[in-house]
C-alpha cells in the first residue's frame, strides 16, 4: 500500500468514526423535541379528579408540556400525567 492510499484510508476511518459519534446525539435531540398531539395523549381542558397539569412532572409553566404539543391549561389532564414528587 502506498503512502497516499494509507493516508486516505486513515482519513476515511476518522471521518466515519466522527460521523457515528455525532449521529446518536442528533437522533436523541430530535426525539427530545418531538411531542405528541393532544388527541394522541387524550388531553382534556379539565382535571381528572385531583390530577391536573399543574401538578404533573411534565408541566412547564405557564401553559406548556414536555409531552403534549401546543398550549395547555394548567387545569387540564392527559394520559401522560405523572404527579410531581412531594
Amino acid at each position: 500500500m502506498d503512502e497516499r492510499s494509507a493516508r486516505r484510508r486513515v482519513l476515511r476511518i476518522f471521518a466515519l468514526a466522527g460521523g457515528t459519534a455525532v449521529l446518536p446525539g442528533i437522533a436523541r435531540d430530535a426525539r427530545a423535541q418531538a411531542k405528541a398531539s393532544k388527541a394522541a395523549m387524550k388531553y382534556q381542558d379539565q382535571p381528572k379528579g385531583d390530577q391536573r397539569c399543574s401538578g404533573c412532572m411534565q408541566f412547564v409553566a405557564p401553559n406548556q408540556c414536555k409531552v403534549v404539543e401546543g398550549d395547555i391549561s394548567p387545569n387540564g389532564w392527559c394520559v401522560a400525567y405523572a404527579a410531581k414528587p412531594k
